[in-house]
């Protein structure tokens, strides 16, 4: 395994694997000096054209857990800034001596094409609309540890602005890859233009879900892709969509509620239900961390010791 780019280019031996490598990562994470020196000498790139908190604190708080060296790349303080185009800064970075590049870029399939320019090792972080694999991961990650790793039969809901979503589409397919049943739920105009390579179902009411399911998924609306434009307003997105204090009674007590992030507490989802007991929005973060420590330590550390 030379590069993650895509959910779709894992098999299910592939996806098992990643699971079971954050599952020892995530006990390397809860000790009292969460590192180890799997990755000693290897050094790692963070290149984000594309704002983003979480990811990328978790790759680069993943990196240094393995004892990789971290470089990390502003596009606001770089080159880029002065017209530098992706290839030649992609290029020039690589000049340096590194061994995997972590980009997330606005166009779909720029991570790709990373791989034909230089010889590192490529994760994509989220590429436009396309994909973003290490979140499948640690959703799958997140889900499987409460429910164990044969989701047959599960029904999951992911909700909100699907259209924008490269965190839907790549939890389709890990999800899907573990036997889980997944529908997207939407205003029609914030569905996919098509269901074709989407190994799942859609639905335009939220409401007759919520009884049957074991997990729900909630996504922000992206205004930054103009997406408030397709529905009237965000009070009305929030009374048939937003999952309120009076949906969330009406899930299965044991039902998990999840959020990639960022939220908009009070839009797609109210503040009460993120932080309340179902709530595993918190532990996704955790095991974030643990989910990229796996996919770095495979795309460089395979052959050596884990932990």
């Amino acid at each position: 395994m030379k590069h993650l780019l895509s959910i779709a280019d894992l098999t299910r031996s592939d996806l098992d694997e990643l699971l079971d490598l954050a599952a020892s990562f995530l006990s390397v994470t809860q000790r009292e000096t969460p590192k180890v020196p799997a990755l000693r000498g290897r050094t790692v790139v963070s290149l984000f054209f594309e704002d983003s908190t979480r990811t990328r604190l978790s790759f680069e708080t993943a990196a240094k857990r393995l004892s990789a060296d971290v470089m990390v790349f502003s596009v606001a303080t770089s080159s880029v800034k002065k017209g530098e185009g992706l290839r030649d800064t992609v290029a020039t970075i690589a000049a340096m001596g590194i061994d995997a590049v972590v980009v997330r870029h606005a166009a779909a399939g720029a991570p790709r094409r990373i791989t034909e320019w230089i010889d590192a090792s490529i994760v994509n972080a989220g590429d436009g609309r396309h994909q973003h694999p290490t979140q499948a991961l640690l959703d799958a990650f997140t889900i499987t540890q409460h429910r164990g790793r044969d989701l047959s039969g599960m029904r999951v809901a992911i909700v909100g602005d699907v259209r924008n979503s490269r965190v839907a589409r790549s939890d389709v397919q890990a999800l899907s890859m573990l036997g889980a049943e997944v529908t997207l739920v939407a205003p029609p105009t914030l569905l996919p233009e098509t269901l074709e390579g989407w190994p799942c179902s859609s639905a335009v009411d939220l409401d007759p879900l919520l009884p049957d399911l074991d997990a729900v998924m909630l996504l922000r609306i992206q205004h930054e892709r103009d997406a408030s434009t397709r529905f009237p307003s965000l009070r009305e997105y929030t009374a048939r969509y937003g999952l309120t204090e009076a949906r969330a009674r009406r899930l299965r007590p044991d039902a998990l509620i999840m959020h990639p992030g960022p939220m908009n507490r009070g839009v797609e989802i109210a503040a009460a239900v993120a932080d309340g007991p179902q709530s595993v929005i918190g532990e996704q973060v955790t095991n974030g961390v643990a989910a990229r420590m796996a996919v770095l330590w495979k795309l460089l550390g395979a052959g050596g010791d884990v932990v």
